[in-house]
């Protein structure tokens, strides 16, 4: 193994990745399917383990069952890729490098207060699927890797912008980080075979593309009602940004929340009716929070009695569980004209889905003040007892309530008649016996 000083790997590296041959504290690379983030990170293993003798480091995927799970394959792949077996031992749970160094894989889910301190000594942690890396194993890792010159690498697929990888490299970036956006038109080397596979999503399962291919969040579930439609707004170009008329009334569509930590969600979309347009210019969502709170959203956002209308959903006349007095008589009090609609009986969460179906076409969103609306929209599916393969209606989670208050405003919709069409209405039906 001592040879390996005289090793001068040739690896070539694509443009995207480039930066990340650079020192620093934390290196990450997140995107789609087919980027090659995974080989560029085990290329990078064996390449500083042969300039760096005495190298030390670990691979870590947050649960870890078997090394079937870890990169050790793809990381003997390289070896043998490279030509530089002779300087590596491969073994049954670990890989010997030049020097004395080594390539360890651990799973973060077993690891103690007490047991990540063996890991003190070693130079790089890679971590593996890091999308799926829980906060409390960042907590134990970041300051267990602390060799001088050490580095933590991390390689993942976005999920949420909520996930721990996501809060530490792209929302609260630390100070000496490295982060770069890959995709499968960032790889020169991407397989003929991928791109098939990338073809066929894009037209079987548009919902998921941005996600699996492009590297987005994911912003639909499997079966969301409302998937489709949304791809299709955006293509349009019906979701960017939409100015508020300030001559015409806004309408505000609510789903009842309550007041207490265990309540639902109380959600608000701000709406325009312009012309046969639905423009959506806001959105608001808030858990357990008194009247006075959505009030305050309200007049913050001028949405003030004179400026706007209520529509709240049959139980808005029903009394708060706290403070014993409905939502309707309370908005009535602070001066708003409010509409509570009728309860629609049988059926009315599928009269909600397809009321919304119907009217997207015509409804352009303000991105930046809907985003967590269009979220929920996006997210919004049916319950499946996968057991009999049957669907048990919308799901009652954290999207339901956005997408609710948007189904009330989709049955209260009314499309505008023209002069013409009033005149028609007028006239009696020409008697058929003529």
């Amino acid at each position: 193994m001592g040879a390996a000083e005289a090793i001068d790997l040739d690896i070539a590296t694509a443009r995207v990745f480039q930066p990340l041959l650079q020192p620093s504290r934390y290196k990450g690379a997140y995107g789609g399917r087919g980027s090659g983030k995974s080989h560029f990170f085990g290329g990078l293993v064996v390449d500083r383990c042969i300039a760096e003798p005495g190298l030390r480091v670990v691979c870590i995927r947050e649960v870890q069952k078997s090394l079937k799970e870890s990169a050790k394959k793809l990381i003997e792949d390289k070896i043998q890729e490279y030509g530089v077996g002779h300087l590596f031992k491969v073994l049954d749970n670990e890989i010997r490098t030049p020097g004395g160094g080594l390539i360890i894989f651990q799973g973060m889910q077993d690891h103690t207060s007490e047991s990540i301190k063996s890991l003190e000594g070693f130079d790089v942690a890679w971590v593996e699927e890091a999308q799926t890396i829980s906060k409390r194993s960042l907590q134990l890792l970041r300051p267990t890797i602390r060799a001088d010159g050490s580095e933590l690498w991390f390689s993942w697929n976005p999920r949420h912008e909520s996930d721990p990888v996501d809060v530490l490299l792209r929302t609260n970036l630390p100070s000496d980080a490295i982060v770069v956006a890959a995709n499968w038109n960032n790889n020169p080397w991407f397989p003929a075979v991928l791109e098939q596979e990338r073809q066929d999503c894009l037209r079987d399962e548009p919902e998921q593309y941005d996600h699996v291919w492009d590297g987005g969040y994911v912003t639909v579930a499997e079966g969301a009602y409302f998937a489709q439609k949304l791809i299709i707004a955006r293509q349009e170009g019906r979701i960017g940004n939409v100015g508020r008329d300030e001559l015409q009334q806004v309408k505000l569509f609510c789903d009842i929340g309550g007041t207490g930590a265990r309540s639902d969600a109380f959600s608000i979309w701000a709406v325009q009716f312009i012309g046969k347009e639905i423009r959506v210019i806001n959105y608001y969502e808030a858990v357990g929070q008194p009247i006075d709170e959505h009030l305050g959203w309200m007049w913050s956002n001028r949405y003030s009695p004179e400026r706007s209308k209520i529509y709240l959903p049959h139980d808005g006349t029903t009394n708060d569980r706290v403070f014993a007095v409905s939502y309707e008589s309370q908005f009535r009090e602070a001066g708003y004209d409010v509409e509570t609609v009728k309860n629609q009986g049988t059926g009315a969460a599928t009269m909600r889905i397809e009321g919304v179906r119907n009217v997207f076409s015509r409804c352009w969103f303000d991105e930046a003040n809907c985003h967590a609306g269009l979220k929920a929209l996006g997210w919004y599916h049916p319950k499946i007892d996968e057991a009999r393969g049957v669907t048990l209606g919308p799901d009652h989670d954290w999207a339901s309530h956005g997408a609710d208050s948007f189904g009330l405003m989709a049955i209260t919709y009314r499309e505008p008649t023209t002069n013409h069409q009033r005149s028609r209405q007028r006239r009696s039906a020409p008697d058929w016996r003529a």
